[in-house]
């Protein structure tokens, strides 16, 4: 019987302290039993995984990706036998590699934090917020908490609210420039739109006697990457700007914003979600994230 799980122990181990010899030293292997343990696993893939140079070890790309889905599986394995061993008592424990859209993650996430790290000390959050569309499993995250359908087919997903989009102002802009009353007006408004690929100069709206929303081209002098910052920038006064509505909902009871054309809605709602690799055992840490998630938002 042979025993993969050590071969990727010491693999993993030989990567992290960067030598045979301090490998050996922390499992207890002399220095040529660890090369000869990784040279057998790379006879049995039949590829290279390591880098051998006069002063430490390097993992090549094909290491890279047998390091890394390694290590899941050694956590999953620690996982398994700690739960064995406390029973009832066990807790999720580990790394969870969280990326979320800026608005998203700033309104509703961060504050959740906090709540979740309390209820479970034993896992620790790698979290990262950005606007950018990314591959979930080729940035190597855990959970991805994004907005729209989903364009990979092999991903799972947690519904955990929906969203719908609202054009708003700062009262001080409007002072200025005055209130649009149709969709039309926006053409003379300084509209502040988004930078990142997948966005459009285009909103949509319905219009009275029309069954399907019609879209308006807008324009200005300033383009931001995130809502947040979108949302700033309507505060400040620079302009008419475009985001989810639960992000501003407490600028407009506070009066610091006001929305716009809302007899014009067109009826968008967006669904945000928790989106992630699936597989029969989802691993007890990333399960226990998005469920608190969905018990919270939901």
């Amino acid at each position: 019987m042979d025993n993969r799980a050590g071969e990727m122990e010491v693999f993993v181990t030989a990567v992290d302290m960067k030598s045979f010899s301090a490998a050996g030293r922390r499992l207890g292997l002399s220095p040529s039993a660890v090369s000869k343990l990784v040279s057998r696993l790379e006879d049995r893939l039949s590829t290279r995984l390591l880098v051998r140079t006069t002063r430490r070890l390097e993992p090549t790309p094909e290491g890279e990706v047998y390091l890394e889905r390694a290590r899941r599986i050694l956590s999953e394995i620690d996982e398994t036998e700690q739960a064995v061993a406390d029973g009832a008592r066990a807790t999720p424990r580990g790394s969870i590699r969280v990326n979320a859209a800026v608005a998203i993650g700033e309104s509703i996430i961060l504050p959740l934090v906090p709540d979740f790290l309390a209820l479970y000390p034993g896992i620790t959050l790698d979290l990262t917020l950005t606007d950018s569309v990314i591959d979930v499993v080729g940035e190597r995250a855990d959970v991805a908490i994004r907005t729209g359908p989903l364009r990979d087919s092999s991903l799972l997903a947690r519904k955990l609210m929906e969203s719908t989009p609202v054009v708003m102002a700062a009262p001080a802009y409007l002072e200025r420039h005055g209130t649009p009353k149709t969709p039309d007006d926006l053409a003379t408004h300084n509209c502040i739109r988004f930078n990142f690929r997948r966005s459009v100069d285009e909103w949509a709206f319905r219009l009275p006697g029309r069954t399907t929303p019609v879209l308006r081209t807008v324009s200005g002098n300033v383009m931001a990457s995130s809502g947040p910052i979108v949302r700033q920038l309507c505060l400040d006064g620079v302009g008419i700007g475009r985001v989810g509505r639960f992000h501003v909902e407490p600028d407009f009871a506070a009066g610091r914003l006001v929305p716009l054309l809302e007899d014009f809605h067109p009826g968008e709602v967006e669904t945000v979600y928790a989106v992630f690799a699936g597989h029969e055992h989802l691993a007890a840490r990333i399960r226990a994230f998005i469920d608190f998630l969905t018990a919270q938002i939901g």
